[in-house]
């Protein structure tokens, strides 16, 4: 398992993962990106929609 700061968390497939409502969702691939963002319209699989919503560096 592995995470970006600010991205997904990687996990190796397959994959089950419950829900906060307790529905239970599968992927059978090999490499799952999991939304940290809460901003991905396939939750809890990440859309890359954390992407679009960075904060501007300052300085």
């Amino acid at each position: 398992m592995t995470q970006e700061p600010g991205g997904p968390m990687l996990i190796e497939g397959p994959v089950e993962v419950v829900t906060e409502d307790g529905a239970t969702v599968r992927s059978d691939r090999p490499v799952v990106a999991l939304c940290t963002c809460r901003r991905s319209r396939i939750f809890p699989w990440c859309d890359t929609s954390h992407r679009g919503r960075r904060k501007p560096p300052t300085g």
